[in-house]
């Protein structure tokens, strides 16, 4: 072997160590990266430049269809601005939509070499613009000018390059995810905050035992862990929210965000804002970018309370969400597809809404996938003193306080229709933890607390099932009278209404001679 040949090895002996060298310092760097990614990128382009001695280096990242300068050495302001590329416009853009290294030999007659930033000059002398991509998704470009000192061929350069982008493409797209991760974090912690400082919570675990409230559970054990669509139904301050709440945390979406919103309190105007969000500038007081609830809810289950009380235009908008599962912001051009859980409810009658032309056919479809049923208070029988019970408890405990409801004033809570249901309940019995004492509230008292226990209209208008200290044939008896009295004589109704079937109910007539 001569002596030229001996200095050649040696040289790309030299060279590869370098390479290496290169490869490493600029590993370490990005690795150690805290938090500001463009300054770590930009030392990492000036060991690119001073190692290899190439010019002008610059990543380009891919935001809209856009090619924008991500980071990059010796650009001003104005040159960032106007250095910007199609996919497919000059060598830069080329690099993007072939996702493969495009070379520029000759930058001063290679017409595709644009020069958009004005840095060519007489030293430079070659183009090169490789691909960043992830799983084959191309996310930026990395491009360098070549100039009379640099000392590497094209195809050593472009082989460098691809593994310098590859870890270029995973820095960005790993901050991007931490990035997005934070905002969405944000996002949450200030929706939960919103949600806090509105005192919007709910009343508790499900308190039942009733057969209604069983069979309430059943379904919700069983449809829980699909993500199909639920519309529950029921009046006002029956615990929707509490059931959409116990599918959640049920779900294959335990881990994610449970978000809420009540349809019926957002005017129309704001109503498309708050379910998908709004651009800044997309109205007067649109001041800032805002996601809505449907993004907030990402990945987890969004609860539509009062779903009956949107707008003709929403429910357009929220029929293309669950069907094609993406949507624009308010005064937004960019599809965002969210995969979200969604559970409606609402005390409406939206039969007769879609009959009377007020709710759409194809959305209550879509909503009415799995109806759950949510029984008024005054069909739960025993239910009414066992929640009695809990709010008793969690109040006292809440105002440090100790009070005794007597066995006369509890007879005249579960007798009472409770037209406001589990939430009138809570509100009610708060009221006497405060009002009351550790003597015991009696009938009296319970009357001064609860005036509608006198009101004889509201009682015949929600009639109930009264508990009250009797022999068990005697309470069986009178609920039966009451049941068939409430439907008419109708048996299967009345056998409906106390949780037996039409031949047990049949066979307690014949009993009671009733």
């Amino acid at each position: 072997m001569n002596e030229k040949c001996v200095n050649c090895l040696s040289q790309c002996d030299c060279l590869t160590k370098k390479e290496l060298a290169v490869l490493y310092d600029i590993a370490s760097l990005i690795s150690d990266s805290r938090g500001d990614l463009v300054s770590s990128l930009e030392k990492a382009l000036l060991i690119l430049k001073n190692s290899l001695a190439v010019e002008n280096c610059v990543i380009y990242k891919l935001e809209d269809d856009l090619l924008n300068i991500f980071a990059s050495l010796n650009m001003n302001k104005r040159q960032k601005i106007v250095t910007t590329y199609k996919i497919g416009e000059g060598a830069t853009g080329l690099a993007a939509k072939a996702k493969e290294p495009v070379v520029i030999e000759n930058v001063h007659n290679d017409i595709v070499f644009l020069n958009k930033s004005g840095n060519r000059n007489g030293d430079t002398v070659s183009y090169i613009a490789v691909p960043m991509l992830i799983e084959n998704e191309i996310i930026g470009v990395l491009a360098v000018n070549l100039t009379k000192l640099t000392k590497i061929d094209f195809d050593e350069t472009v082989r460098v390059l691809t593994i310098i982008s590859s870890l270029f493409a995973q820095s960005i797209h790993t901050y991007h995810i931490i990035e997005n991760e934070k905002e969405r974090l944000i996002d949450l912690k200030h929706y939960y905050k919103m949600e806090w400082d509105a005192k919007v919570h709910n009343f508790g675990d499900i308190i039942g035992e009733s057969k209604k409230m069983k069979d309430v559970f059943n379904v919700i054990e069983r449809i829980a862990p699909s993500d199909v669509t639920v519309l529950v139904r029921g009046e006002t301050g029956t615990g929707k929210e509490l059931v959409a709440s116990a599918i959640h945390k049920r779900s294959s979406r335990k881990e994610g965000p449970f978000i809420k919103l009540n349809c019926a309190a957002i005017s129309d105007t704001l109503l498309e804002s708050e379910l998908f969000g709004h651009e800044k500038g997309a109205f007067t007081d649109a001041k800032e970018t805002r996601k809505g609830r449907f993004e907030l809810a990402h990945e987890g289950t969004l609860f539509l309370d009062e779903i009956g009380d949107i707008s003709s235009s929403a429910q357009v908008k929220l029929l293309r969400v669950l069907q094609e599962r993406e949507f624009e912001r308010v005064g937004g051009s960019k599809t965002i597809k969210v995969n979200v859980r969604l559970v409606a409810a609402t005390n409406r009658d939206l039969e007769k809404m879609v009959k009377d032309g007020e709710f759409r056919e194809d959305l209550y479809y879509r909503l009415n996938v799995i109806p759950i049923d949510l029984p008024p208070l005054r069909k739960r029988g025993d239910d009414i003193k066992l929640l009695v019970n809990f709010f008793l408890e969690r109040s006292m405990k809440n105002h440090k306080k100790i009070v005794k409801i007597n066995d006369d004033a509890m007879d005249q809570l579960c007798r009472y229709p409770w037209p406001g249901n589990v939430r009138e309940m809570e509100n009610t019995i708060e009221r006497i933890v405060l009002m009351g004492s550790a003597e015991g509230i009696g009938a009296k008292e319970m009357l001064l607390l609860l005036p509608a226990l006198d009101d004889k209209k509201l009682v015949d208008d929600y009639k109930t099932i009264p508990m009250e200290n009797k022999t068990l044939d005697e309470l069986e008896c009178e609920a039966i009278g009451r049941a068939l009295k409430e439907t008419d004589g109708n048996q299967a109704q009345a056998a409906e209404i106390l949780g037996i079937t039409p031949r047990q109910i049949g066979y307690k007539i014949k009993k009671y001679g009733l």
